[in-house]
């Protein structure tokens, strides 16, 4: 079965940023399904991890709590993430979560973005802010970005939010489908450069990085 998490950074309840996740979410298993693939949908609202979050910048250590929904998002097929828009841009607590992953904890993963704030003027969020941030991690963002003001809850706006929606999860099922289709064994630069290459729960497993002991001493010839 296909996972897709969805991340949201709305801090007030009830949250539009949770209402938009949560429309958006629908219409990816609906998408997923409908290409003959089961898929779980997984909410994180990062709301409730505020001070685990804020105690990896404070003291260097990360708590289980959050190191649980690290490997969470790491391991998923599909990601969804939605912020609030403050001072022109994606929320602290949205950057800081991010910030305390991996920078390979995304690698090649198929992801909406989506922001939510007052007025359309700060629609283009999604691209001079969370476009650039999610490439630098080496997700895969889907073409079609999603932004909603107020005035798209409802009316005419509010369609034409809908079918960017559907649009938006329509291109997300099917790098989902597409990944899960691949043909396996191709490794080395080819799969790297498709972004397929490992992805890495740094601080989470502490086995992952490690080299067995007999792989550092296959080339020692006991001399020495």
């Amino acid at each position: 079965m296909n996972t897709v998490t969805v991340i949201s950074a709305g801090l007030s309840i009830p949250s539009t940023t949770r209402q938009i996740a949560d429309a958006v979410s629908q219409r990816v298993e609906a998408a997923v399904s409908a290409r003959g693939e089961s898929v779980k949908i997984q909410n994180i609202e990062l709301r409730g991890y505020v001070n685990d979050i804020a105690q990896v910048f404070t003291t260097g250590f990360s708590s289980e709590r959050l190191d649980e929904i690290k490997t969470q998002v790491s391991e998923s097929d599909g990601l969804i993430v939605v912020t609030p828009v403050f001072k022109a841009s994606y929320s602290g607590l949205f950057k800081m979560f991010f910030d305390a992953l991996d920078t390979e904890a995304l690698n090649g993963m198929p992801t909406i973005i989506a922001a939510t704030a007052g007025t359309a003027r700060h629609s283009l969020v999604t691209e001079y802010a969370m476009r650039p941030l999610f490439t630098y991690m080496r997700a895969v963002v889907v073409p079609t970005s999603l932004f909603a003001a107020t005035e798209d809850f409802g009316g005419e706006e509010g369609k034409a939010f809908e079918q960017r929606a559907s649009r938006a999860a329509g291109e997300l099922a099917d790098l989902i489908v597409s990944q899960n289709s691949a043909v396996g064994g191709l490794g080395g630069a080819t799969a790297e450069g498709q972004g397929t290459h490992r992805r890495r729960k740094a601080g989470v497993d502490l086995e992952e990085d490690m080299v067995p002991f007999a792989e550092l001493l296959k080339d020692h010839d006991g001399n020495g």
